[in-house]
């Protein structure tokens, strides 16, 4: 980045008087030396964490050293969000700086859907590419793989490549839709011609036994869905034949992953780069592993945060390792709230205890009621960034204005705002108000500490999460920073306020 466009924008933050960017040898002492380059930017993204599930937060039994050590050198947010309850549509507006309510196509998307971001749409990665970051997806996807039609045997496009990651290593889809295999730079790992793989989400494949059929071949029983091809002793959603050379092992992917992810860095350890590390953990099926069996005490789903949380652990080694902790910004954060039971019989709830993977709220995955977006959220920049914790709302859409800031670069898109000063602890003031989505078409609205959830017509298909998904047919309104668990619905109580936040919720959406 040029030195003029890295004074306008972080110099001017940090509160250094530039006069037209040349600096006094008093304002250079100031600088570290990791404040010489843009920092590198790491986006640590688990897959259905509850904000109780990480111990700084106080809220669980679980203990998570790893994360916690984030939180204990960084910032700890008290107030961070998804922009959705699902995994597909947070992920969108993560990376798109986009409500996901923009696109009516941002759902859970099938294993076989195309690319849900359109290769000309601004993209963080795309931003920083610009700002001349190496950028790299390794993880979960779960945004769709090219045009509708794909041919799994030959290069797969438009993915992730296409929508500004110089180097990509993910799923096919999700490790519990088929197909069962990596994807690396538009091609499956490891196929082999020979046996080349099929995918239906219609019909299976003749003679290709199945979770509903074949239960005696599982080794992790299903409770829900989940019935259709097996590969690893998993059913899966949907149906698969070939491609067996390419065949995931469930237990190995959070050590493949890690290892994609650490090499990614000693790539580009001499340059800005920007990873988007995408977590499997605690999403199911929960096959953490054997080193990680029956440790948390709590059962697969326990083990498997267990397991992310190690994995962290040595990932952040890895950065001590090459220097670059000081150079490096890390934000943690989880795609939607948690969820026991989602689809196989693992005794999630059974053998919880006393863990409250919720934390302080209601709800969980798939809800509109708090904890289906309320997720942890952690900024660490080791030696640039004070430890605290922050009372600002920030929301994982708002990263791609703010390091847009960061970097000198110009915001392109329409939802996203720069909350650059709260990220970076200067400020607890951070966004205004909020609109999080639950499932399709369904929303709730935040601002000044209220939540508004309109009347709903009722579920029409929202999964339901320990029995609250936070549709009624009255509107709900809670002040969450005096009922954080939204016990009191004061929509009758306090009418002016309501009407406020409707009025709210209108003007979102018609920005």
């Amino acid at each position: 980045m040029g030195r003029r466009v890295y004074c306008l924008s972080y110099l001017t933050l940090l509160g250094v008087m530039i006069s037209g960017c040349s600096l006094q040898n008093k304002e250079q002492d100031t600088l570290t030396k990791s404040n010489t380059k843009s920092p590198n930017v790491v986006i640590l993204y688990m897959d259905d964490l509850g904000y109780g599930d990480v111990s700084a937060y106080r809220s669980g039994t679980l203990a998570t050293p790893n994360i916690d050590l984030l939180a204990k050198e960084g910032i700890l947010f008290e107030r961070g969000y998804a922009t959705a309850a699902t995994c597909t549509p947070s992920r969108y507006s993560m990376l798109t700086g986009d409500y996901p309510f923009r696109n009516q196509k941002a759902k859970v998307l099938k294993g076989d859907a195309p690319l849900l971001i359109s290769p000309a749409q601004e993209t963080l990665p795309k931003m920083l590419k610009r700002a001349g970051y190496k950028t790299g997806v390794v993880g979960k996807w779960h945004l769709g793989l090219g045009n509708g039609n794909i041919n799994w045997n030959d290069t797969i496009s438009p993915g992730a490549n296409e929508i500004g990651f110089d180097y990509s290593y993910i799923m096919g889809a999700t490790n519990d839709r088929t197909p069962n295999v990596y994807v690396q730079n538009g091609k499956v790992v490891n196929l082999d011609p020979n046996d080349p793989i099929e995918v239906s989400y219609k019909t299976n494949f003749l003679g290709e036994p199945t979770g509903a059929a074949n239960p005696d071949m599982l080794k992790m029983k299903l409770s829900n869905g989940h019935a259709g091809s097996i590969n690893n002793g998993v059913s899966r959603i949907g149906f698969q034949r070939g491609g067996q050379s390419a065949m995931w092992v469930d237990e190995d992917m959070s050590d493949l992953f890690l290892q994609e992810a650490t090499d990614f860095v000693t790539r580009n350890q001499n340059q800005p780069f920007f990873l988007y590390y995408a977590f499997h953990q605690p999403h199911v099926p929960r096959l953490p592993h054997n080193r990680f069996v029956g440790l948390s005490g709590q059962g697969p789903r326990g083990d498997a945060i267990l397991e992310a949380d190690w994995a962290i652990g040595e990932f952040v080694k890895h950065l001590d390792k090459l220097g670059l902790s000081e150079d490096t910004i890390i934000v943690f954060s989880s795609d939607n709230g948690h969820v026991l039971d989602d689809g196989y019989a693992d005794q999630a709830k059974e053998l919880i205890a006393e863990h409250t993977p919720w934390g302080p709220f209601r709800g969980g995955k798939y809800s509109l009621l708090d904890a289906g977006t309320h997720v942890p959220f952690i900024v660490r920049w080791k030696g640039n960034v004070k430890a605290k914790v922050s009372n600002a709302m920030v929301s994982q859409h708002d990263l791609l204005a703010s390091l847009a800031s960061l970097t000198g670069q110009k915001n392109k898109t329409k939802d996203s705002e720069n909350v650059l000063p709260a990220l970076l602890g200067k400020t607890d003031t951070g966004r205004d108000n909020l609109v999080v989505q639950g499932t399709v078409n369904s929303m709730a609205y935040h601002q000044d500490g209220w939540v508004y959830i309109p009347a709903q017509k009722g579920g029409h298909g929202a999964r339901m999460v320990n029995n609250e998904p936070g549709f009624a047919p009255f509107p709900q309104l809670y002040h969450l920073a005096n009922d954080p668990h939204q016990d009191e619905n004061l929509a009758e109580s306090h009418a002016e306020q309501l009407t406020k936040m409707k009025q709210g919720l209108k003007n979102a959406l018609l920005d």
